[in-house]
């Protein structure tokens, strides 16, 4: 830089988690010496308002135009240092937060040393990179008060109504030829025991008489264009017509589908063994068909007095890395299940086989019902599953069960009952066309699970319900009034202000290779003409700041704004260069 600058740096204890395993004091000493370093200080909790204002005393006083904050990972308190600047008149974006907690303290909890090197390290990199900074700006774009609201199941649904509600017009898009998603196909729902088609038929009626939603059934998402606030999708009618719909956000809830297991997998295949979303649809099946609430149960005509329910089928698999989740609901479906079994055929003999019960909150009351009814439950250790094998005209599963010894049991049984869990739903093509992040699971990413639980790295993309992973119904309704208030928070003020981390093109050096334009993902470059030559310019608002066209120049014609080529090599050169302790 032409002029030095003055830079602040604040080093957090973190109550000592920081602190506890890095010299704090000695990594502020070190960096003092930095020659854009202005004033460096340490602090107990920069994040705590008074700290918070203590920066923007020293902002002022000392005329900073710079500002490092040494704490933990920027995603935690990324925003929070950004309005510290923002509040101090300094622009937002000549603040640099350097990860000493997750990356330092966290990671060399055995090694103070080491962690406290490693620690000034990092901190002399975030001041180069502060050093090298300019002010940046947000850019405004005006938005449309309009939301799609892809999923017409429980959460799509539930969100399409709020948001009418709110003032805002909704076009709610169901790939299946009827609304409803999973729950559409549901008997008895628990806690209140309300069918799953008379939930969807109420929510139904409630979009009927709303005229600013419109609803499209077997309908698809096949292209998106614009950015947030300015969303133009195009969507394939039932009919093979396609009409575009101008939106300013989106809301993804596509909900899931059922594990089905392998063939043989704890004897599925077999006579007698189901998949608890099976075993619901006989039972619901056999009521619609005139049979008594209350009366003998039976499957292929032959009469059921025990059951064995296996959990767990499909989910926390150690040896799929896409399978370790916890599916969440089942516990709680299968025990209520057991609840309405008992209700039809108090004489049925039910054994639940699980690895862990979590029926959690209020639906631990469920559990206890159960029991007292009568269920037998038996934990298993995943090191010794269960097994089931044809016997007859009776089924024989064993078990080991580990809270009575870890003796192996015989049960004979006329029914197995195998808990599956959630899976993805298969979207493929809409995942693509949006360009929506997958968790390592398969299911929808969120940005962070409690800062930005429904929001996507897509502005103006949100997700929703069991699309983001398993969710009861409670739950699903839940995260879809989330998605609707940040929705309506972006379009309802009329506008939206975007990070300026984009994209910069230098005309004077770009050739028009195109090489970029294959490399962006977002198709947030265009090529244009200036003084006779084909140049690449980039589209503000369309830039998510990949960066993936950056590398792929070969005449450097393109920076990221915010992060440099001169910004990240001034980090390298500070990181690199060897430590010297004040």
């Amino acid at each position: 830089m032409s002029e030095p600058r003055k830079i602040g740096v604040f080093i957090c204890h973190c109550g000592g988690n920081i602190s506890d395993y890095v010299d704090v004091e000695a990594v502020r000493a070190t960096v003092e010496q930095e020659p854009d370093v202005a004033l460096a200080r340490t602090t107990m909790f920069a994040c705590s308002d008074a700290s918070q204002q203590e920066m923007i005393e020293a902002i002022h006083k000392e005329g900073l135009d710079g500002m490092v904050v040494a704490s933990c990972s920027p995603k935690l308190h990324l925003y929070t240092f950004r309005g510290v600047a923002d509040r101090a008149e300094l622009n937002p974006y000549r603040y640099v937060q350097a990860n000493v907690r997750e990356q330092c303290s966290w990671s060399h909890r055995e090694d103070r040393a080491g962690a406290t090197q490693k620690a000034t390290a990092i901190v002399r990199a975030g001041i180069a990179k502060a050093a090298a900074s300019e002010s940046l700006e947000n850019f405004r774009v005006e938005t449309l008060p309009a939301v799609l609201v892809i999923g017409a199941g429980v959460a799509g649904m539930r969100a399409a109504i709020s948001l009418a509600d709110l003032g805002l017009a909704v076009h709610l898009i169901e790939r299946a030829e009827h609304p409803g998603g999973n729950l559409r196909t549901f008997g008895a729902t628990f806690p209140n025991n309300r069918s799953g088609s008379e939930l969807i038929q109420t929510l139904l009626e409630e979009i009927q008489q709303r005229e600013t939603i419109t609803l499209y059934t077997g309908a698809e998402v096949i292209e998106r264009s614009g950015s947030a606030g300015t969303f133009r999708v195009t969507v394939r009618l039932s009919n093979a017509e396609t009409i575009t719909v101008p939106v300013g956000a989106v809301i993804v809830a596509t909900g899931f589908d059922s594990y089905t297991p392998a063939e043989g997998e704890y004897g599925y295949g077999l006579p007698g063994v189901v998949t608890l979303p099976e075993f619901r649809r006989i039972l619901d099946e056999s009521n619609a068909d005139g049979q008594s609430s209350a009366g003998p149960i039976t499957v292929g005509g032959r009469p059921i007095k025990t059951i064995a329910y296996i959990y767990c089928v499909g989910s926390r698999e150690a040896e799929d890395e896409n399978r370790t989740y916890c599916s969440r609901y089942c516990c709680t479906a299968t025990v209520h299940t057991a609840l309405l079994v008992n209700a039809r055929d108090p004489s049925v003999n039910q054994y639940h086989l699980y690895r862990d019960m979590r029926t959690y909150g209020k639906y631990e009351l469920l559990f206890e019902q159960a029991s007292r009814q009568g269920s037998v439950f038996v934990r298993w250790d995943p090191d010794q599953p269960p097994e089931v094998r044809g016997g007859g005209k009776r089924l024989l599963v064993s078990a080991a069960d580990v809270l009575d010894g870890g003796d192996r049991m015989e049960i004979p049984v006329d029914l197995t009952v195998l808990v599956t869990g959630m899976v993805p739903s298969a979207n493929e093509a809409l995942v693509d066309t949006l360009k929506l992040p997958l968790g390592k699971t398969g299911f929808l990413n969120e940005i962070h699970t409690k800062l930005r639980p429904v929001e996507t790295v897509i502005n103006g993309v949100m997700i929703a319900g069991a699309a983001q992973g398993p969710k009861t119904i409670s739950e699903s309704v839940a995260s879809s009034l989330a998605a609707v208030t940040k929705s309506a928070g972006l379009l309802l003020k009329g506008y939206v202000d975007l990070e300026p981390f984009v994209a910069r093109v230098d005309a004077a050096r770009c050739t028009g290779c195109d090489e970029c334009l294959t490399a962006c993902p977002y198709e947030a470059l265009q090529k244009i003409t200036i003084d006779g030559r084909d140049v690449v310019q980039a589209i503000p608002s369309l830039c998510k700041g990949g960066g993936a066209c950056v590398p792929s120049c070969p005449e450097e014609a393109i920076d990221l704004m915010g992060y440099t080529n001169q910004q990240i090599t001034s980090m390298i050169d500070a990181f690199a260069r060897e430590v010297e302790y004040a």
